[in-house]
Formats: structure tokens, C-alpha cells, sequence
């Protein structure tokens, strides 16, 4: 067998139809039920409405991607407890209707961060970039955040110094589209106001206390998830550091290690998403493929290229710096383990992780960065030649 070919639709209102990725090859959809307020639950009918609209056009639903977590949740404030059981009545309703992966973040605040949407890629086509000085301008000097100098360094100080003198009122403008820009689906995005009420909501809650926050929300939910049937993969930081002084706890191996022990069940997983994890030099994807293949319940692949001061950009699938071959190759030997123990998740749903905004779809409709139709499309094809000839190689 093969990992099952998914692909991410934010539903409806995507640019790109189910027709279109059903001629891409891939044969699940990765979707969400965006339209719903977060922290409500999903009710079985609106589930089944979503699923029925999948279906009808020869796919399945595969994978949830996001279920997201409210920000009480992760604070452990405000009416918390409600919405843990909320969190747990949506995995139940999502079982029921036979949808059984479920990707989510413990990300405060903000999600996915960027500092340039539209970067020009070397063959005109267009990606996304973070560049540390940009970041830091909006914080110093935009933001105008209460102790941010001290949580930079020198010359980035003096680089978003010069950056921002740079700007003119548009490219201020721009910045802050960018860093705020909405979550993936949710058309949401704070204002300045906004951002700095919900900083002051982690006021407090450092990385000992999300962590925690995050091991106390594992504890409540995985068993419920374990009982109907229904994998979670969390989905690691982007970037995995720090941003705006929040805390974050998904970045690194030990970070894994802390969340796979909080509950030790495969239902208690991971989402690989090499790009994420790769945005750090400290992080050997190859390396954490391989040691926590056993708890990989769903998987992002992309490239990424690195520069020593903090820079990177999204490559081409197969040019940037880390290797997806060898981590297809351990993720195939995995798949195949699971096969011969005959565990129920070794279909093992892997999508493209965001591709460049290519010639075909310039102008063409108001794609979400990365998720545009033929960029996607490319870096598909590419992995699934890149499987094929793995599995031809040791005899899969």
C-alpha cells in the first residue's frame, strides 16, 4: 500500500475544487469546518453536510485539519472546562461520522508567522519568507511591545531599526497584513488592539505553564479521543521559537518527547511537518522521523531554506535543506511495520505542505499563501514519484 495522497481544502469558498484535486491524484481531504466559532462543538449534521460534499465527488474526508483549541484552553482560564468538554464531544461526533485524524495546535495566539507572503522565488514563481529583522520591526517599532528590546539581539535590533526607517507608509502597512495575517480558512486576523489585548491574556504563563496547560489538555482529551477510535496529531510551532514573547512547547525533540509521555497511546500523536520543524537548524528531520515514527498519525511535507541568521524561505520540495528522501524512506518502512502488525492507522495520510504560487494560478483567483492549485500539484506528483521509486527500490 501507499501513504493515502491528501490534500488540504478550507471547503466551499476554496479557490480550488474538489473536481480540480480529484484530478490531481489525491484521493483524501484534509478540511475543517471553518465557518464554526471556536471552541463550539461540531454537531454531527454539519459534520455529515461537509463529509456528504467530499464524497459525492469520489473523495473522503481524511484528516481534520484544525480542530483548534480555544485560547482558554491553553490559558486555563475563563470557562476552560466547558470547552475541554466541547473539545471531547466534537472527537465523539467526528468518530461517529467515520473521520478518525484529527491534526490540531497549542500555538498561543498566533498561528503559522511570516514576514513576506510574496517572495519571489529564483524562477518568478511565488513562496512565502521570515526574516527575524522584519519580525522584530513590527514588534519594536509597530507593536511597540513593553520589553521586546531585550529579547533580541543587538544587531537584529540595528537591522529592524534600518528596516523600518526603510518603510514607507505601504510597506508599514504590509508588515502588518503580513504578521497578522488570518489563520488558514478562518478569513480571521487581529487588529493592533486585538494583539496586544490577547498578549496580555498570557501575561503570567511562561513555557513551564503552557506546557503544562498543554500536558493537562492531553490528559482530558486522549482518552476520550483513544475510546472512539480517533487519532490526535499535534502540530509542531512555525517557526518553532518564540515570537512576541509567548511561550512555545512543540519546537524540538524534547518538546516531543514531553508530549508523547503526557499520554503514552497512540491516539496521543504527531503531526511530521518537515517545514516547521525544519525552519531550525537544531531540528534533524531525518532524526525525528526515525525516532518517533511509531507515533506519526499524519504528515506535512515541504522544504525549507536556512540562513545562519535565522532567515528561510519555502524551497521546492526536493531543494532545500532537508532531506525527504530519507524521511519518505522512514516513513514507508514504518507504514509497512504497521501493515504487518495490522494496526488500523497504516494508511498514514501525507499531504503537500504548501507550494509556490506558479504561472497558471498568478491572477487567477485569491489563493491562501502556499495553498494555491499547480504549486500543490507539482510537489505532489513529485513525492509520489519520489514513494514509488522507494517502495520499487526495497521491494515494498
Amino acid at each position: 500500500m501507499s501513504l493515502e495522497q491528501s490534500w488540504r481544502w478550507f471547503g466551499p469558498h476554496d479557490p480550488v475544487s474538489l473536481k480540480e484535486i480529484q484530478q490531481t491524484g489525491a484521493e483524501g481531504i484534509v478540511t475543517a469546518l471553518h465557518h464554526l466559532p471556536v471552541g463550539e462543538v461540531w454537531p454531527v449534521e454539519e459534520i455529515q453536510k461537509r463529509k456528504s460534499m467530499i464524497e459525492a465527488e469520489g473523495l473522503r474526508w481524511s484528516v481534520v485539519e484544525s480542530l483548534p483549541v480555544h485560547e482558554d484552553i491553553k490559558k486555563r482560564r475563563g470557562s476552560y472546562t466547558r470547552l475541554l468538554e466541547n473539545y471531547k464531544t466534537s472527537l465523539r461526533n467526528l468518530a461517529h461520522c467515520g473521520i478518525d485524524i484529527v491534526c490540531y495546535n497549542f500555538m498561543p495566539v498566533l498561528d503559522w508567522s511570516r514576514t513576506d507572503l510574496e517572495f519571489v522565488f529564483r524562477d518568478g514563481s511565488v513562496t512565502t519568507r521570515f526574516e527575524p529583522s522584519a519580525f522584530a520591526a513590527f514588534d519594536l517599532f509597530v507593536l511597540k511591545r513593553k520589553g521586546a528590546e531585550n529579547e533580541y539581539t543587538a544587531g537584529i535590533i540595528a537591522q529592524a531599526r534600518e528596516r523600518f526607517g526603510r518603510l514607507d507608509e505601504n510597506g508599514k502597512e504590509r508588515l502588518i497584513r503580513t504578521v497578522l495575517f488570518g489563520l488558514p480558512g478562518s478569513g480571521e486576523r487581529y487588529t493592533l488592539d486585538e494583539l496586544r489585548h490577547a498578549l496580555a491574556g498570557y501575561e503570567g504563563i511562561g513555557e513551564a505553564e503552557l506546557r503544562d496547560h498543554l500536558r493537562q489538555f492531553l490528559r482530558a482529551v486522549v482518552p476520550a479521543a483513544e475510546e472512539a477510535g480517533v487519532s490526535m496529531a499535534i502540530h509542531p510551532d512555525d517557526p518553532p521559537w518564540s515570537l512576541l514573547g509567548l511561550p512555545r512547547v512543540v519546537k524540538s525533540v524534547h518538546d516531543i518527547e514531553q508530549i508523547l509521555d503526557a499520554v503514552d497511546s497512540n491516539a496521543n500523536g504527531l503531526t511530521l511537518c518537515t517545514g516547521s520543524f525544519g525552519a531550525s537548524s537544531k531540528n534533524d528531520l531525518v532524526a525525528i522521523a526515525q525516532q518517533f515514527a511509531r507515533r506519526i498519525n499524519f504528515i506535512h511535507l515541504r522544504n525549507v531554506r536556512r540562513t545562519e541568521d535565522g532567515n528561510f524561505y519555502e524551497e521546492n520540495h526536493f531543494e532545500g535543506d532537508i532531506d525527504l528522501f530519507l524521511v519518505m524512506k522512514t516513513l514507508l518502512l514504518e507504514q509497512q511495520r504497521r501493515v504487518r502488525e495490522g494496526r488500523r492507522d497504516s494508511r498514514m495520510p501525507m499531504r503537500p505542505d504548501h507550494g509556490h504560487l506558479m504561472i497558471p494560478d498568478q491572477g487567477r483567483a485569491d489563493f491562501y499563501p502556499g495553498y494555491s492549485l499547480f504549486g500543490r500539484m507539482r510537489a505532489l506528483a513529485e513525492l509520489r514519484g519520489l514513494e514509488l521509486g522507494i517502495r520499487r527500490s526495497l521491494e515494498l
